[in-house]
Parts: structure tokens; sequence; C-alpha cells
């Protein structure tokens, strides 16, 4: 019973999301939050404080259990999840501080802060390392007949005035069924149809939609402008050797930090006002996501796992109020003079940071569901 309390909100919510499923949304909203929050656990332990909540979920408590001094629970909304130390709430300056928190040195108290960004990057950097283990070992691809998986649609091309983008995957060319067909049908069957219509049935976020696109002609040859593969392949491998641990850590940190400038520059654009709200995913989006690529295979899973664990550690690290960067922002601050804030300036500080998440969460949210009712 513990178990399905445990796993109740994010199934009831992938219910009503066409193209959810069940695993992709327990581990993306339960795993990752929990990941999070056991940073901060651990550093709490380290420094020796008592740790009064481990919460997955805010608002009411549904289930749990007690270890040592720890109330460990799951709570009625799960999207998120908070450590409350005993005694001490940060989102309470005017709270009591009987074990000493407050007293730690400043170092320690970033490390606290710090602890759940750190837990998302090492998780990042241990998924690419085992996608880089893997990776090594493979001497040879074949591949399977399959959806193909569209991977760049270069603008002012057919394909792409014609609305296919990056991501989606292309089940039909006309009567060319995939699974069914090969990626060299593909090739042969938009050549041979220069200026002629063809139907390209897609999925796209769970949804399928048929897209007409008319081949450019170029020679005589039909031209769509777009690079596809197929999704599926079988996999000849060689027998591990030491070497392919060098090889997954150098792509742990190549692809995470890759990956981090990516969110960065998302999270730029996104302030900046240049990024496409369609672009833009919440809750909704990921429960979607997830789905799919869980069914895509697992390799393709853990990339999406990485990619989400890699945005909450950049968005926790911002300098938002309420967010453990904004907690660290304002504890640099009161270091740079030399003494506390006024207790009314931080809790000031602190509902303008929930007003602002809060709106945000609910924008988020709301263009989720306005892309549910345009899909």
């Amino acid at each position: 019973m513990k178990r399905m309390f445990y796993l109740a909100p994010a199934l009831m919510v992938s219910r009503f999301v066409p193209g959810a499923g069940f695993w992709g949304p327990v581990v993306l909203l339960v795993g990752l939050i929990f990941f999070h929050e056991l940073g901060h656990f651990l550093v709490a332990k380290w420094m020796g404080l008592p740790v009064e909540v481990f919460s997955l979920g805010f608002g009411t408590r549904l289930v749990g259990f007690r270890w040592n001094e720890t109330d460990v629970r799951l709570s009625a909304l799960p999207l998120g999840g908070y450590v409350r130390l005993a005694g001490y709430n940060p989102e309470e300056p005017e709270a009591a501080d009987p074990h000493g928190f407050l007293n730690q040195p400043t170092w320690k108290r970033l490390a606290f802060y710090g602890g759940g960004i750190a837990a998302n990057v090492v998780i990042t950097l241990v998924i690419f390392f085992g996608i880089g283990v893997h990776q090594a070992g493979i001497t040879s691809a074949k591949p399977l007949s399959s959806p193909l998986l569209v991977l760049d649609v270069p603008q002012g091309l057919p394909a792409a005035q014609a609305g296919l983008k990056a991501g989606d995957e292309i089940l039909a060319f006309g009567d060319l069924k995939f699974p069914g067909s090969q990626s060299e049908d593909a090739v042969r069957y938009i050549k041979a149809r220069p200026g002629q219509t063809i139907r390209v049935t897609i999925r796209r976020e769970g949804d399928t939609r048929v897209l007409p696109v008319v081949p450019r002609n170029e020679g005589g040859q039909g031209k769509l402008g777009i690079q596809f593969q197929p999704t599926d392949f079988a996999f000849e491998r060689r027998p591990f050797r030491m070497g392919d641990l060098g090889t997954g850590a150098w792509l742990a940190c190549a692809n995470s930090t890759r990956l981090a400038g990516e969110i960065l520059g998302n999270f730029g654009k996104l302030v900046t006002g240049r990024v496409n709200p369609r672009e833009v995913s919440g809750p909704i989006g990921i429960l979607r996501f997830g789905s799919q690529a869980a069914k895509a295979g697992l390799i393709q899973f853990l990339h999406l796992v990485a990619l989400i664990s890699m945005n909450l550690a950049i968005l926790n690290a911002l300098p938002i109020p309420l967010l453990d960067g904004g907690h660290a922002a304002l504890l640099v601050v009161e270091r740079i003079r030399g003494r506390d804030l006024p207790l009314l300036v931080k809790e000031r500080i602190l509902t303008g940071g929930f007003f602002f998440l809060a709106s945000l969460i609910s924008m988020v949210i709301a263009l989720d569901f306005w892309k549910l009712v345009k899909h």
C-alpha cells in the first residue's frame, strides 16, 4: 500500500495526459526530486544537523515513516520537495535555530544550499558516463525497420515549410510505412516524386498527425530538406575493456558541459523573450516527453533524464528567492555587508520570490494545457 500511495500523484496525472504512460512520469516527477532533496539531506547529516522532514511534494502529508529523527513523507502535490532542518526553515527567517544552522561557517551553509544542485549534476554525469561506456563497446549498428526520427529540418526547404520539426517520428511517407520499410526506401520514395504531394504521417508529443509535403524538383529528383534515421538498431559489441571507463568519463564531462551551456543559453533567451512559448514545457510536457522517451528505448529515456536533471540543477542555482541559488545569494550578500539583512527585508524578498515562482509555474502549466488543446 505504501508503494501505491508513493506513485499515486504522478499516476493520477498521467492518466489524463494524452501520450503519457506510467514509468516516465514516475521517474521524472519522483526520482529526480528524490535525489535533489537527498543531496540536501546528506549535506545536513554531514554537518551534524538533525533533519525534521524529508518530503517529496508539498502540502498535506499522505504517507511516510520515521527514520531516526526524520519524518520521511510523501505529500499531496508532487511538483517538488523539501528538506526541513529541525527547528529551522530558511523560508521563515524569524524561526528559532536551536541546532545551530545559522552558526555554521558560511561555506558549510552554502554547501547545504548547493547539495541538491550537486546531486542533479552528479546524476547527469553518471548517466552520460554509463551511456559513454556502453557506446564505447559498440563495433557496429545495423538499422532496423522502425519509425524514422527527424534529426534536422533546415529552414526554407519543403519539410520545414510543411511544419516538420526535429524530434518528430515519421510513421509513413504516403503508402510507405515505418516500421515495414527501411530508411533507404524513404530516400528513394522522395527522390522519385518531385513536385508531387506526399502525405507524411508523424508522431509528435504523443499525437499522430498528417502533413502534406511537396518535394522540390532538383535535377529531376525530389528533395524535402530533412535528415532522419531509424529509431531502432541491432548492435554488435566487443568485450569490455578498461579503457571504456576513460571514454565514458570523457564523454560524461563533455556532454554535461555542452548540455549546461545549451540550457544556460535557453534560459537567456527565455529571459530576453527570444523563445517561442510553444517550445516551453512544464510538468505536463515532461509527462509526455518522459513517456515517449521510455517507449523509444532505455538510451533515449536516459538522455531525457539527464536533460531534466541538468535543467533542475541550473534552475535551482539561479539567484531567485526561495530557490537554492536565492538562499545562497542572500547569504553571500550578508557576508559582504558584514551583518544579516533585517528580517522584514528577508520576508519581503522571499514573498516576492514566492509570487514570482507561482506566476512562472502557472504560466508554464497554462502553456502546457494550451498546447494540449491546440494539438
